[in-house]
């Protein structure tokens, strides 16, 4: 599956599209020039399991990198993953 990004303004998502729906999806808002803030993570539950959310949180940490950004989250799922996992601590708000 692919996770495809879109961007208008200062809000953003990833996201996975089956038949022109989207089927998961994290959505941010930048926060300032060089933060942007996880608000919402939301994936279908015939996908669950699948470490979807994981996916999608790392694609917005490999954006951040990218584009010499930091990350939080106020997105519980996302605050998690951001926390816990050391590959993303690179990128994570201080």
């Amino acid at each position: 599956m692919e996770i495809q990004q879109e961007e208008h303004g200062k809000k953003g998502a990833f996201y996975i599209e089956e038949d022109g729906e989207w089927i998961a999806e994290l959505t941010y808002v930048k926060s300032g020039d060089s933060e942007i803030t996880i608000d919402h993570t939301e994936v279908d539950p015939k996908l669950r399991g699948e470490n979807i959310g994981e996916d999608l949180v790392g694609a917005a940490a490999e954006y951040a990198r990218e584009n010499n950004l930091k990350v939080k989250a106020t997105c519980p799922y996302a605050k998690k993953v951001l926390g816990e996992k050391p590959e993303f601590q690179d990128v994570l708000a201080k």
